[in-house]
């Protein structure tokens, strides 16, 4: 989650926003309609940060399978020493990304490594890679135990292993909690984190691992101060809006970029972290 991002997937917000008319048709499905040409705006210092960085951009075409969410591409993918894992969407209207996802990647050259099926949901967002062989999973209305024991029978010859930790009901099934919206790595050992949400076990162990965590103060959660991205190790991409944590990140030894997102992040309560699924990293 933290080595040198060299590789890196992105949906564009012409592409996953496509028409004036299906931004109409879907947008209910955000806190508010994005404006097109400001999400291009801030979707484009996203690339410049990438770039910047050295990092080389895979771009998913437009699908009639997805929806505007698409431009989360965090979610329906996991990516191994092995190959990509396909997921399944908890969010039914994301039921198409993962086969859209999985097309692109074997037009890429990218091998596929494994795939749920029957009843199992994941979402990228709820799993988050604590070491190279430690997934932890959030257990919650998008990922179910059906999926978590199947990545754990997937990711079983690669010697990993699968911890679950339970998610609060939070605001219930219609607000999106992910694993990831509370806890971000930025390093081996360092975290962001919303503690109120770290499920007891699950604090526990990062305490046992020697993660020193950085708390995000309690006004700065629903502008997702939690989901940071890092670029490499202790090298992060934070949204505007959130001064005290990008303050407290700085202070832990951060370089921190600050990327805009009132069209691209909020509105469809995603952050850098979603808005990217990393392909390759050097560790």
């Amino acid at each position: 989650m933290v080595g040198r991002l060299t590789r890196v997937v992105v949906k564009r917000p012409a592409e996953a926003f496509v028409c004036e008319e299906k931004i109409e048709r879907e947008w209910r499905g955000l806190t508010a309609a994005p404006d097109p040409e400001r999400a291009s705006q801030e979707f484009s210092r996203l690339e410049e940060i990438l770039r910047q960085e050295g990092v080389e951009i895979l771009y998913l075409p437009a699908d009639e399978r997805t929806t505007l969410d698409s431009i989360y591409t965090h979610d329906p993918v996991i990516i191994t020493e092995a190959g990509a894992i396909i997921l399944q969407m908890g969010k039914r209207d994301r039921a198409g990304e993962p086969a859209a996802f999985e097309d692109a990647l074997k037009s890429w050259g990218v091998p596929i490594f494994g795939r749920l099926s029957r009843k199992a949901t994941a979402e990228g967002g709820d799993l988050l890679w604590l070491d190279e062989k430690t997934l932890i999973a959030g257990r919650g209305f998008r990922t179910n135990q059906e999926g978590i024991d199947q990545l754990q029978e997937i990711l079983r010859p690669l010697g990993a292993q699968v911890i679950p930790y339970d998610l609060p009901y939070w605001n219930g099934p219609g607000e999106v909690l992910h694993l990831m919206s509370f806890i971000s790595l930025l390093d081996t050992d360092l975290a962001v984190v919303y503690k109120r949400l770290l499920p007891v076990a699950f604090y526990r162990l990062l305490q046992e691992r020697c993660f020193q965590l950085v708390e995000i103060p309690e006004e700065e959660f629903p502008t997702q101060a939690c989901n940071v991205l890092a670029l490499s190790p202790r090298r992060v991409v934070i949204l505007e809006g959130n001064p005290i944590t990008a303050g407290r990140l700085r202070r832990a030894g951060c370089f921190v970029y600050e990327l805009p997102g009132s069209e691209i992040a909020f509105k469809g309560s995603g952050g850098p972290t979603c808005l990217t699924r990393p392909l390759h990293r050097v560790i």
